[in-house]
């Protein structure tokens, strides 16, 4: 992979900033337009590096090592790690859940805690979602899945931890975005609550994570369970949170 240097940096805000550059070149391009852009680009690759590493710091944590090696491999002490990672992400409060989503989390947290895994990951929720009748087990049925089945093939997925659970159990990165893409699905939806079958929407439009996976074999992507909540089978309706 070749890192983009400052001359490719430069040549994207220029292409991008359309209204900087007046018709003719006979006038200097429009510096602060230029300079608003370069400002959102530079954010968005720092919100990225900042995935990127977090990524890694959170699969480190998973897999046993301590804030103090963690610290050393980014040349920082361990303090300086934890307080930069270890606080909590956002939280979201059960107020803004349908009653379904806050019953479908409980078989979230009781899977990690069973499996003694000491974070959610996307084949968590997949599992918590599916375990009983919810708005996201008719959206798979009205796309022509069985909910059973993707239950049981994700749950087949779920793999053995050794987190005794003392510590915060932990959202992946690919979770978290899967629920705030289930927060903005709510949003777009006019609903005050975010459901069941809006987080699956989010599972499968990460479109990568076990979830996702499970979810392709099954030949379900946000397309086709966008198109089954706007047409959905007779007889079955997709109930909005």
């Amino acid at each position: 992979m070749t890192v983009p240097d400052l001359d490719d940096l430069i040549a994207e805000v220029d292409r991008t900033c359309a209204t900087a550059h007046r018709p003719g070149g006979q006038e200097q391009p429009d510096w602060l337009a230029l300079l608003s852009t370069a400002a959102d680009l530079a954010g968005r690759l720092q919100a990225l590096a900042d995935d990127l590493v977090e990524d890694y710091v959170e699969h480190c944590r998973m897999h046993g090592r301590s804030w103090t090696d963690i610290g050393t491999a980014l040349g920082v002490t361990r303090q300086a790690a934890q307080q930069r990672f270890h606080a909590p992400h956002k939280r979201y409060d059960p107020e803004t859940m349908s009653e379904d989503l806050r019953q479908a989390m409980t078989h979230v947290k009781r899977a990690a805690v069973q499996h003694r895994n000491n974070y959610i990951g996307t084949e968590h929720l997949l599992w918590g979602l599916t375990a009983e009748d919810n708005s996201a087990t008719r959206l798979l049925g009205a796309a022509g899945a069985s909910p059973e089945a993707l239950h049981r093939t994700v749950g087949d997925r779920l793999s053995m931890g050794a987190s005794q659970a003392a510590e915060r159990i932990a959202w992946t990165p690919y979770s978290r975005k899967a629920i705030a893409l289930a927060e903005e699905q709510a949003e777009e939806a006019g609903s005050a609550h975010i459901d069941c079958d809006h987080l699956l929407l989010g599972l499968a439009r990460i479109g990568r994570g076990v979830a996702a996976a499970v979810l392709d074999e099954a030949g379900l992507d946000a397309e086709t369970l966008r198109e089954a909540v706007a047409a959905p089978p007779a007889g079955r309706a997709v109930r909005r949170g």
